[in-house]
This record gives structure tokens, C-alpha cells and sequence, in this order.
């Protein structure tokens, strides 16, 4: 390093030799932290034993700070822009293949010379705070060599250019507050805002009369200023309103232009607090910044009020947050973890509260699941006789695609408006309710690691023993119908028109689907799982957009419908759009997607198609009417055997993708695995009637509520 020192030109800004010095306490090996640990303290104990090139290097970086601009380093960097979620993405997409041009005008595109590689925020953050403190100082109090001509105002010159810009991103920063609280989607989303005096717009008038003050302050115009209480306290009520706002988009629904807006926003308040903290000349700021404590318990003295201790470590924490952003400022992960949160808690949210429907609490109420499971197994039927009759169409391949799906969304919107139950579309809504339950608990545990510790098992049990049973009396109800159904019809076609619905060869490769080893039955059922997955969150999201648009009203408002329905039915039917658009549209979604996989796996080449458990059971049925009802008993071991397996697969594909999305929307980590199988196992030994069929109804009176589909 000290060839570079040498080599370093005091008067000159340019960063070349500063890039060069940041490269060797780089670490040549990913995370190997250690290496930049030693690296820094050998550079300060190198500057400390060469003071001319100490105090070269501190008027080279003065150089270059007064020849930058700063503002757009402390106000643009680590905080969303303006420009949407859906731009931000993409922008960050182009810049990832192709970054910007850089102009180092600007400290920002300075920084991005120096800081080159995307993990160099690691090393920096692994070197203790004391280590970078101490490295500060070794340059900041270095001494000129002897005969060098100085400046005796060359300190005062950086403070001045970065007080400069952190005043300047202040101001900037306040104004972008202001103009995103008044922001249209922000004042749907919180309408009391319009009948008192906006936060918003009071933080920017205390922001400028703060800065106004401290612009007479540094002219020296005035002695004395009044702190950023006022400043801070119209901060706090923004912050306020932005967790309102978070709270009601869980009952009111949300967009993504408005999770985005929300972020934002609280970006730019926490960072305008960090930099009041560092300007701040009274020493009676109530709060500073979370800062690392380690540069604390290194310092000689006992730190004065405000504790310089505190702002040393407060800036050292910023300058890490700043590299960290700027290494991540093109990452696409982070953006859609930061902006897409709120969204997937929104739309499992919806999914839960759906998910209460298909849950029994009582034997009663699992008489009424398997009756509307039977119901939905009578229309899967038919919809099984559809299929095949279009398959004789012999239609191209995306006109037959759109034919299977039409007949399936249609069908499987049918089972929604009749209040029926298809037991694979369960799994979605359910695994929804049991990480609602558990993020329940975990709140309710409270502290620091309290809700883990605090996770009822017994009654996490209970629950899951619920869905359990819910489930198989679901998938009994649909098959106990769909296979009859599906029987009657073959039979019923063979009476009518003296053919079989199906000629042997079609009827053995109906059969030979659903064989477990001898096909890609489990596969193809994965698939479908996977589908019954995406449908569910269509359908949550779908909810969350009807609430948020306030789709009921919306439909309700259009006069033609009026003409043609009538006040009252115009009402209702409002009032059923917005009750059950997601679920419409869930269904409609998952039925297109059923009758498009095998298309595009044929156009593709690839052996893509779906395999569903009550589809499975009617093509059996069929088949087996097809081949005159001779069919040797191990192929019917086989096939049921396949179908049970292709039920299973589609149930765990489905429920456990959904309790993934559902626990990581909730931020809920469940580590207790063991403990509720343990819980579970006790809950069959002790009553295994009741493990499978429900507990005696305690309350007789009560009037058993059928858990259908809504």
C-alpha cells in the first residue's frame, strides 16, 4: 500500500490511486473478512507511521470531496424513486445487462468506481466501527510535512462541502416526503388525511423554516437556533399514518403501486432522521439513529451531549448503509422483497379468511362439506363427458387447447356458484389459515423470540387435525359421486346410441394414466398441484382487488345494468362480484391452465400435462364401461392405487407451496415440526374415531352450517 501512498497526488481529484488503495483492503476471497480486518488496521498503522502520506491522502479526499456533488449520495441512494414499481424493475433489469453511463460529477458515480464489486459492502461492514474510526482520525489529525505550504482552512473545507450536501438532502428529501403524501393513492388509502392539516406537508414547512435557521446559523447571522424537535415530531405523525395505512390495507386490500408508494416513503422519513441526527448543532436531538454501540465502548472519554461518540458511530453506520446500497442498488431480489411483502400478505390474507369455509368444527358440519363435495363430484363428471366429446373434434391444437378450457373454467365456476366443494382446491386456502393461526400465536408470544418459544403445539394440532379430516371427507365426497356419475354416463351413452362412449384403445389409455410406475401419473399430478397453487393465489389476489377498487360499488354505479337487472337485483349482484370475483376468477384461471398444459407441452416437446385426482377417477370409470366392464383385478389394484397417489401428490404439491408462500408473507418461522407431529400422534391414539371423523357436537342446538365454497 505504500508504493500507492507515493504515488498519491495531493492536489489532484482525481479517484484512480483511491481505487487502486480500496483494492488492497479488498479481500481476495469471498467473505474471507479477516483479510480486510488486517488489511485496514495495517493501513492505519501505516499512515500512523508516515504522517506526509497521512496527511496526503486527507487532502487528496478533501480535494475530491469539494470537487463532487453530494446531495444525490445521501438522498437518491438506499431510497425507491418516484418512478414505479413496474419502471423500477425494469430499469434495474436494462442496468443489470447494461449499467448506466457515469458521471463523477457526482460523489454518487464516484463511489461507484471505488466500491466496484457487488459484496464490498460486506468486508466493509465486517471491519469494526473502532477500526474505521481510528483510520478517520490517523487522517483527519495528520500533520503537514515540514516546509509544505497549507491551507490552514482545508478541514473546514470538507466539513463544509458534506455539511453542504447532507443539508441540501434534507431539503431534497423533505420535499419528496411531502410530494408522495399527497400523492392521490395515499389519500385513497387514508381519507382523514384530507380533513386535517397533511403531516406531509407540515414536516416540509418545519423542514425548510429548520434549514432557513441553520443557513443564519453557519452565516453567522445568529447565535443560536431551535432544534429539530418540531421537525421530528411531524416525522413521527407520517410514520404514523404510513402504519395506518398498512394496518387498513389488510382489511381494505392494497396495490402494488401503493406497497411501493408506502416504502418509499418510509425510506426517505428514516433516512431524513439519520440525517438530522448528523447536522444536528444543539445536542438535544431526544433519539439518535440505531447505531453500533462498539465504537462506544472504545472511546477514551466519556462522550459529551450530544455524545460525539454517538454521531461518530452514527455517520460510520450511514457511510456502511450507503456502500450497502449502492452494491445493491441494480439487485431485483431486494426490490421485490421490499415492495411485494404487503401484496402476498394481502392476498393470503383473503386466502384464509376463505380457508375458515373449509374447515369443520363439527361431525354436522362434515355431513355438509361431504354433500357439497358430492355436488361438485357430479359436475366433475360431466365435465369428464365434455372433455372426451371434444377430443373427438380432432380440432388444431389451440382451438381444441381453448375448448378443454372453457369447458373447464366453466365447470369449475359452476361448482363455485352452487356452493360446491372440489377437495384439491382445499389445500390453497387452508395452508393459508394455518400460518394465519401461527403468525397468531407468535404475536401473541410477544418479545424477543417470545412467539417462537410460546407456539401452542396442542392447539396448532387441533387445527391441523381439523384441516385433516376436512380434507379426506372432501376428496371421499367428491369421489364418492364423480365415479358413479361418470359410470352412469359411459353406460348411459352405450344404451342411447348402442357405441361405446370410448373405443378399447382409448378406454385402455384412460386406464393406463392413472398407473403409478408405467406413466407420468405422479408427475403430471404435481403439475396439477402446482396449477391448484397459482389458482389459489389468483383468487387472493383477485379478493384483495376487489376490496381495494371497491368493485361493488363500481359495478353497482353502471346505469345499463340498471335497465337490465333492476335496483334490488343490481344491488345483489354488486354486493356477489366483490364477495366472490377471487373466487371466480381462481376457478377461472386453474381451468385454463388445465386445458392449455398438455397443449404447450405437445407445441414444446415436452411430456407436459395434468393429472387430477377426480378427473383420474371419472377417466377410470369411463374406461372401464369402454372395455365392457372386464377388467382383471390387479389392473383395478393398480388404477386405484395410481388415483390415490395422484390425490395425494395434487393435496401435498398444493398445500405444502401454499403454507411456504403463506408463512414467508406473514415473516412466521415454524420450528416446531416435531413437537406437532408428537401432538398429532397422541390426538389418534387417545380417540381415533374422533382423529378422522370429529369429536360428538357439544352443542346440538346450534345449526350445523355446511362449509362449502363461497
Amino acid at each position: 500500500m505504500l508504493p500507492i501512498l507515493e504515488r498519491l497526488d495531493p492536489d489532484s481529484d482525481r479517484v484512480d490511486l483511491l481505487v487502486d488503495l480500496v483494492d488492497r483492503l479488498r479481500p481476495r476471497r469471498a467473505r474471507d473478512h479477516d483479510y480486510a480486518i488486517a488489511q485496514v488496521r495495517t493501513l492505519t498503522q501505516l499512515l500512523r507511521g508516515h504522517p506526509g502520506q497521512a496527511w496526503a491522502l486527507r487532502r487528496h479526499v478533501t480535494r475530491l470531496l469539494e470537487t463532487r456533488r453530494h446531495t444525490s449520495l445521501y438522498s437518491d441512494v438506499g431510497i425507491l424513486s418516484n418512478d414505479g414499481f413496474f419502471t423500477e424493475l425494469k430499469k434495474r433489469i436494462a442496468y443489470r445487462i447494461l449499467p448506466p453511463a457515469l458521471d463523477e460529477l457526482y460523489l454518487s458515480d464516484t463511489l461507484d468506481r471505488v466500491l466496484c464489486r457487488d459484496d464490498d459492502y460486506e468486508w466493509i461492514r465486517a471491519v469494526p466501527n473502532a477500526d474505521w474510526l481510528e483510520l478517520f482520525d490517523v487522517v483527519a489529525n495528520a500533520a503537514p510535512p515540514d516546509g509544505t505550504d497549507v491551507d490552514a482552512d482545508e478541514p473546514a473545507r470538507a466539513k463544509t462541502a458534506v455539511l453542504a450536501g447532507l443539508l441540501d438532502a434534507i431539503r431534497t428529501l423533505s420535499c419528496r416526503v411531502c410530494a408522495l403524501g399527497l400523492e392521490p393513492r395515499l389519500i385513497h388509502a387514508h381519507r382523514e388525511i384530507e380533513e386535517v392539516d397533511s403531516p406531509f406537508l407540515m414536516q416540509n414547512i418545519e423542514a425548510n423554516k429548520y434549514l432557513d435557521d441553520y443557513g443564519r446559523l453557519t452565516a453567522g447571522e445568529t447565535d443560536t437556533m431551535e432544534d429539530a424537535r418540531h421537525l421530528l415530531v411531524m416525522l413521527d405523525q407520517c410514520e404514523a399514518v404510513v402504519q395506518k395505512i398498512r394496518r387498513g390495507a389488510l382489511a381494505c386490500g392494497t396495490s402494488v403501486a401503493l406497497t411501493y408508494l408506502l416504502v418509499a416513503l418510509t425510506q426517505s422519513i428514516d433516512r431524513l432522521r439519520k440525517l438530522l441526527f448528523l447536522v444536528d448543532t444543539s445536542g438535544e436531538l431526544p433519539s439518535a439513529p440505531t447505531v453500533d454501540v462498539e465504537a462506544l465502548a472504545n472511546e477514551a472519554t466519556p462522550p459529551a451531549e450530544p455524545p460525539t461518540s454517538l454521531r461518530r458511530a452514527a455517520a460510520v453506520d450511514l457511510a456502511q448503509e450507503l456502500a450497502e446500497a449502492h452494491n445493491t442498488k441494480y439487485e431485483i431480489r431486494g426490490l421485490l422483497r421490499d415492495n411485494v411483502d404487503l401484496l402476498a400478505r394481502n392476498v393470503t390474507e383473503n386466502a384464509s379468511r376463505t380457508g375458515e369455509h373449509y374447515i369443520a368444527e363439527r361431525r354436522a358440519d362434515l355431513g355438509g362439506m361431504f354433500a357439497s363435495s358430492a355436488g361438485a363430484g357430479i359436475v366433475i363428471g360431466f365435465m369428464a363427458l365434455i372433455k372426451i366429446l371434444i377430443s373427438y373434434q380432432h380440432r388444431a391444437p389451440l382451438i381444441e387447447a381453448l375448448f378443454y378450457s372453457l369447458n373447464y373454467a366453466a365447470g369449475f365456476m359452476l361448482v363455485h356458484v352452487l356452493h360446491f366443494t372440489i377437495a384439491t382446491k382445499q389445500p390453497a386456502m387452508t395452508a393459508a389459515r394455518i400460518a394465519a393461526a401461527l403468525h397468531e400465536t407468535t404475536q401473541r408470544g410477544g418479545g424477543r423470540g417470545g412467539g417462537r418459544r410460546q407456539v401452542d403445539v396442542d392447539s396448532m394440532a387441533a387445527l391441523v387435525n381439523k384441516v385433516f379430516r376436512t380434507q379426506i371427507v372432501a376428496v371421499l365426497g367428491n369421489l364418492a359421486t364423480v365415479i358413479p356419475v361418470a359410470w352412469a354416463l359411459a353406460l348411459a351413452w352405450y344404451w342411447i346410441f348402442g357405441t361405446h362412449l370410448v373405443t378399447p384403445a382409448k378406454a385402455a389409455h384412460l386406464i393406463a394414466d392413472s398407473h403409478p410406475w408405467h406413466s407420468l401419473a405422479l408427475l403430471h399430478a404435481a403439475i396439477a398441484g402446482v396449477w391448484l397453487f397459482v389458482s389459489g393465489l389468483v383468487s387472493g389476489y383477485y379478493d384483495n382487488k376487489a376490496m381495494y377498487t371497491r368493485m361493488g360499488q363500481r359495478v353497482q354505479q353502471l346505469r345499463w345494468l340498471r335497465r337490465l337487472l333492476g335496483e334490488e337485483r343490481r344491488a345483489r349482484f354488486a354486493r356477489y362480484v366483490e364477495d366472490n370475483l377471487g373466487g371466480l376468477m381462481g376457478n377461472f384461471v386453474f381451468g385454463v391452465l388445465m386445458g392449455t398444459t398438455a397443449t404447450v407441452g405437445f407445441l414444446l416437446g415436452l411430456p407436459l400435462d395434468v393429472r387430477h385426482v377426480t378427473f383420474s377417477s371419472a377417466n377410470f370409470a369411463i374406461g372401464y364401461v369402454g372395455l365392457g366392464q372386464r377388467v382383471d383385478a390387479e389392473t383395478v389394484a393398480v388404477s386405484v392405487l395410481g388415483i390415490a397417489l395422484i390425490g395425494m401428490v395434487n393435496l401435498m404439491v398444493s398445500f405444502g407451496l401454499a403454507l411456504w408462500v403463506a408463512l414467508r408473507a406473514r415473516k412466521v418461522r415454524f420450528h416446531n415440526g416435531l413437537r406437532l407431529l408428537q401432538a398429532l400422534g397422541r390426538r389418534l391414539r387417545a380417540a381415533p374415531l374422533d382423529f378422522f371423523i370429529g369429536p360428538r357436537d357439544l352443542d346440538d342446538a346450534a345449526p350445523a352450517t355446511p362449509r362449502g365454497v363461497k
